[in-house]
């Protein structure tokens, strides 16, 4: 089998270079290989390597740097998007994309299913949601992974800001009314690579399959505790803070304005891609102190 991975440095990219190393041979492409703006480059590619399955790790991800580049979000998340899926229709290959949380408004009251009203309040999610959009129009075979809060050893995320923060402050304000669930990108690679081993292998329901997963660990929390986590554990590693765990506060997400709305409640349900692929997916924490243990022990 013949796979093209795109935003293969990225940090489900990076992941995902190692997970879907068994399954055939791969052509990994950074953003300085192959960049997404770039639809003459993308088109010259497929059409060259003519893959059985194209891996779109690559995204605009700046959320709120988004809200001043909507063409240039638009470009990446939407339009490249929409490119790569005209081309998996035409080789008939598979692609399996990446979407968020953020397709949602978050004022449903419990976890969402991959068939809620979609109602994204930032142009990230906008643009993330047109992505998905294009996908689903063409009607190439696709699964198409809904995640949320993702963290990776590799790259800038929550988990190492938090590190940061805690070794240079006495004191923490985290957010507190916004509610998700972390997401491994590691995770995340296994598990896009369990699937598409039952989709080409083991022809798994083939084209039936195809479709949006929400794709999330078990489990809940807030940033607040997310943070909390996070010292706590790293403290028993060893790790040196000048503010502990009871010292990260809980403020409300009007305390801290951003220049992209977030949702207040990013729970996606998980019991489809469980059902669809045998699938037991772990609590988030299992995840979290791994990459602890990986940075600091």
């Amino acid at each position: 089998m013949k796979i093209l991975l795109l935003g293969a440095n990225g940090q489900v990219g990076w992941e995902l270079q190692r997970s879907l190393t068994p399954l055939g041979q791969m052509k990994a492409c950074d953003r300085h290989a192959l960049d997404l703006g770039n639809f003459e480059g993308l088109r010259a590619c497929t059409r060259d390597y003519r893959p059985e399955v194209i891996v779109n790790a690559a995204a605009y991800t700046d959320v709120d740097k988004a809200e001043s580049e909507q063409d240039k979000a638009c470009r990446i998340n939407a339009e490249a998007v929409a490119l790569l899926a005209d081309e998996a229709k035409q080789l008939n290959a598979w692609l399996i994309h990446y979407s968020t949380d953020y397709v949602f408004d978050g004022t449903k009251s419990n976890a969402y299913l991959e068939t809620d009203e979609t109602n994204p309040q930032s142009v990230y999610g906008k643009t993330k949601l047109q992505g998905e959009e294009a996908i689903k129009e063409s009607e190439c075979n696709h699964l198409i992974f809904r995640t949320s809060w993702i963290f990776a050893a590799r790259g800038a995320n929550f988990i190492k800001t938090m590190i940061s923060l805690a070794r240079e402050q006495k004191e923490l304000k985290v957010v507190s009314d916004q509610i998700g669930v972390p997401t491994s990108a590691e995770l995340i690679a296994d598990l896009t690579a369990l699937c598409l081993y039952q989709i080409t292998r083991k022809k798994n329901s083939a084209p039936d399959a195809t479709g949006i997963y929400h794709l999330t660990p078990a489990g809940k929390t807030s940033w607040h505790g997310f943070a909390q986590f996070i010292i706590a554990e790293a403290s028993k590693l060893g790790v040196k803070f000048r503010a502990s765990s009871e010292n990260v506060l809980p403020i409300s997400t009007s305390e801290y304005p951003l220049p992209a709305k977030r949702p207040s409640n990013s729970l996606l349900e998980t019991k489809k891609i469980c059902n669809t692929f045998n699938l037991d997916l772990p609590a988030w924490q299992i995840h979290a102190q791994r990459l602890l243990k990986e940075l600091y022990s």
